[in-house]
């Protein structure tokens, strides 16, 4: 996830979503770190299929800013460690939640085998060409038949120009590699598309601050570019957002 448009959707965007929180409040803070998957209905869904509970030790591979930890940790007790590769948004999500984070790649994750109860994988499958070498190190990660959240952009056919960094897995493709690296698919549904309009409301003043201070940023217009792209593909319906529960074998 080094490409431009990568840094610049998910680390340059993650420190200016903390530098607004910091004055919009803290309230806003876990609208906007779940910026642009994850919702309160896909979160509980999740949950639920994980089934969470206090002191689960959750490990969220690509966590970002934190927001989906934030949201488990606050409603369900759970113990986030959050692995992100980008330095900007490691440090957003120590700074907006004061949750441990290791700043490491989801390939080489630097935790002993068999150590976390539960993972969560929300919007990183699609972004990562080796994708086997994601799952394969989550599966390591986890005690015996413990469970793996995903989020994943899914495409109906072949993307041949997709956004900068993104490799879109086509359905049949997330199902083997599963099946390849250990993990049994017990649930799929796609993404809620309700969003009430509380979390709705401060995710987009998060957004409209950022857009007023950096909308001249090279960056900005870059990461605009990829939204842009992004939502043609799901308005043209060449992807969707699916939410998928596995268990290690």
């Amino acid at each position: 996830m080094t490409t431009p448009g990568m840094v610049a959707e998910f680390d340059d965007v993650a420190a200016w979503t903390a530098e607004a929180v910091g004055q919009l409040g803290d309230g806003h803070a876990i609208p906007a770190a779940c910026r642009g998957s994850a919702s309160p209905a896909a979160l509980a869904w999740l949950a639920e299929a994980c089934e969470l509970s206090a002191g689960d030790r959750l490990l969220d591979v690509g966590a970002g800013s934190g927001g989906p930890a934030a949201w488990a940790a606050k409603r369900f007790g759970v113990r986030p460690i959050l692995l992100e590769p980008m330095p900007a948004a490691s440090r957003a999500a120590s700074k907006l939640f004061g949750l441990p984070v290791l700043t490491a790649d989801g390939q080489r994750i630097p935790l002993r085998a068999d150590s976390v109860d539960v993972a969560w994988c929300l919007g990183v499958l699609c972004t990562v060409e080796d994708k086997a070498a994601v799952l394969r190190e989550i599966h390591r990660v986890l005690v015996p038949h413990a469970s793996l959240g995903l989020l994943v952009v899914v495409a109906s056919r072949p993307i041949a120009d997709p956004p900068d960094g993104n490799h879109f897995p086509l359905q049949s493709e997330l199902v083997d590699l599963l099946d390849t690296c250990g993990f049994d698919l017990v649930e799929q549904t796609e993404r809620p598309a309700a969003v009430p309009l509380s979390w709705s409301r401060r995710a987009q003043e998060v957004t409209a601050l950022i857009s007023a201070r950096y909308r001249t940023h090279p960056a900005y217009t870059l990461a605009s570019r990829q939204d842009t792209r992004l939502n043609d593909l799901f308005d043209n319906g060449d992807l969707s957002l699916q939410l998928l529960h596995a268990m290690k074998r």
